[in-house]
């Protein structure tokens, strides 16, 4: 049975893919609430940006990192803390854990997948700074996944707006949610489970030949016009 250590699984996508894969694999969850109670899972209560990383006796073969961020400010009312926090919470976070755990990763042909947001791709108004920190992950994943390349696999999924707690501001009343799927060619945006489902194809050995790579679940917003 496959060890898979997930950051941030306690809600949205990170809980999503828990739950694709607790009955089949063991979890080591990282998160600052509550995590979901399985007999395959083990939860550690860290902030894998401001406290120290568990020493984990277990070998990891697959690392997903979900914290990300939704700032969306004009450009005049972002301060330079707010990059700075964001970068914080989406690239110098994944960078920390991935340092800590690569070894394991490596000595069991690894796969680790991380997060970025469609706004890498598509100018949208008041992006900036979740843009940059986010298209930083992509560099990121294409850097590492040449480094470590035939030792651990690293690929990336950029998703349109997810129903989670993290986008509730943009999905907080019925109005919302009709727009925002008006704004999708698919008229729709997405379901945790959905990105999660990709997830677990990442970390399978059915994904075995691919790595670097930026996998869009758009809801056809960047590559559809119609």
């Amino acid at each position: 049975m496959k060890t898979i250590l997930i950051v941030g699984g306690s809600k949205g996508i990170g809980k999503a893919i828990i739950n694709a894969l607790k009955e089949t694999h063991k979890i080591i969850n990282f998160s600052r609430s509550e995590g979901v109670s399985h007999s395959n899972i083990t939860n550690y209560n860290v902030d894998v940006l401001q406290e120290e990383l568990p020493e984990i006796t277990e070998e990891i073969n697959g690392l997903v990192f979900c914290p990300g961020s939704i700032n969306l400010k004009p450009i005049n009312r972002l301060s330079l803390d707010d990059f700075r926090n964001d970068f914080e919470i989406n690239v110098v976070s994944a960078v920390k854990v991935i340092q800590k755990y690569i070894t394991s990763l490596k000595n069991n042909d690894g796969s680790v997948v991380l997060f970025s947001t469609v706004a890498t791709k598509l100018g949208m108004p008041f992006h900036a700074s979740v843009s940059a920190s986010k298209s930083a992950v992509e560099g990121l994943t294409k850097s590492l996944a040449g480094e470590f390349a035939t030792k651990v696999r690293f690929n990336c999924i950029a998703p349109t707006v997810t129903d989670t707690t993290l986008a509730e501001k943009l999905l907080r009343n019925e109005k919302q949610r009709e727009n925002m799927e008006a704004r999708h060619p698919l008229k729709k945006f997405l379901k945790p489970e959905e990105v999660a489902s990709l997830a677990t194809y990442l970390l399978s050995d059915s994904s075995s030949a691919i790595s670097g790579q930026v996998f869009p679940i758009d809801a056809g917003m960047v590559s559809l016009k119609l």
